[in-house]
Parts: C-alpha cells; structure tokens; sequence
C-alpha cells in the first residue's frame, strides 16, 4: 500500500480517494460480516450435533485469523 501526501492532492482527487476509502471500509465490514457468520454457523452446529470432535473446530481458526486481518486493515 503506497503511502500518500494528501496536502499535495486537488479536491478532485482527494473527492476520488475518499470515494475508493469509503467503497474499502464497506468491503471489509462485509467481509467481517461474512466470515463471522461462517464461525458462528460453525460453532452452533458443532455444539448441536452429537459427537463433539475437536478436530471439527480446527477449520474455524481460519475466519477467526481472516477477521483478525480485517480489522487490522479496517482500523487503518
């Protein structure tokens, strides 16, 4: 991610900048969305069904470390 002086910017494209920040953050808030869904699904059939493997909650770390990614980026 290239780094940029936002003093040196015309209104025109600091109006596009803010455009591509907002289209950005929706992006990541519905990732976040997503992914969590999958691990709450996850977690609630896990404990619904009738033989509890742990193996089973392994793959659940993966939208756990993705969401981690997520708001690491959407707290920028």
């Amino acid at each position: 991610m290239e780094k940029k002086d936002f003093y040196k910017l015309t209104d025109e494209e600091l109006l596009v900048e803010k455009k591509k920040l907002k289209k950005s953050k929706l992006f990541h808030a519905t990732a976040i969305g997503f992914l969590a869904g999958i691990l709450i699904f996850g977690v609630v059939s896990w404990s619904l069904s009738s033989e509890k493997r742990l193996g089973f909650l392994i793959p659940m770390l993966i939208p756990v470390a993705f969401v981690r990614k997520e708001f690491a980026v959407l707290s920028r």
